[in-house]
């Protein structure tokens, strides 16, 4: 695989494995107004674009459910408090962060989740290593548009010469798409090969460690 001198990683299915937090969370919100809790499957094609898409997907009648905006809070108060209940990194995940910080590369995480988890969650697990986290915020469009990796980009100094981003979902690979970058699309996150394929994956990780060479 090719060597770059600059990774924009998603964080959710890329980065961290946060499937049951998310699903606990969801499943918090939604028993708090009577509806119907999701299984981990189901939040796992739920997720990626953001809280409020993820809220809208798992509530009744999504954003048309007169509870939406209080299943939405709901979830983000609780989820807050336990984002780091069973959320983990990846195996090999600190292995590769490590293998690319001592090559002098540059990395930066950008996500759809709400801004001040993506923060809170890369200082925790990451502060040596991202120097850059970008999450959901509204005065930023997320991805599939470009802007958030490019503006990740601006903070580290870098061009899109010698950039890549990798991501686990058809999100990523869109928003790859839409900033002119090639993308590497993980294997071990929130979605299989044969659907990212069908959503324009062309490269594979199957390991962090091909990431490397």
């Amino acid at each position: 695989m090719k060597q770059f001198d600059t990774y924009i990683f998603d964080l959710d299915g890329t980065l961290l494995y946060t499937l049951d937090d998310l699903t606990a969370s969801t499943n918090h919100a939604m028993r708090a107004y009577g509806m119907a809790e999701h299984t981990t499957e189901e939040v796992r094609m739920m997720v990626g674009n953001g809280v409020r898409k993820l809220i809208e997907r798992a509530v009744p009648g999504g954003t048309g459910n007169p509870l939406y905006e209080n299943v939405y809070k709901t979830f983000i108060n609780h989820y807050l408090e336990h984002s780091l209940d069973t959320t983990r990194p990846y195996p090999g995940i600190m292995e590769m962060l490590d293998a690319l910080k001592a090559k002098g590369r540059r990395m930066a995480v950008v996500s759809n989740k709400y801004c001040k988890a993506t923060e809170h969650l890369c200082r925790t697990f990451f502060g040596e290593y991202i120097d850059v986290a970008i999450g959901e915020s509204a005065d930023i469009r997320k991805k599939p548009a470009p802007d958030t990796v490019l503006e990740a980009l601006r903070r580290l100094g870098a061009s899109k010469e010698g950039a890549v981003y990798v991501g686990d979902s058809e999100v990523d690979i869109a928003t790859a798409r839409n900033c002119g970058l090639p993308c590497i699309s993980v294997l071990w996150g929130f979605r299989d090969k044969d659907f990212l394929v069908k959503n324009g994956g062309t490269t594979f990780a199957e390991s962090p460690e091909e990431i490397l060479f």
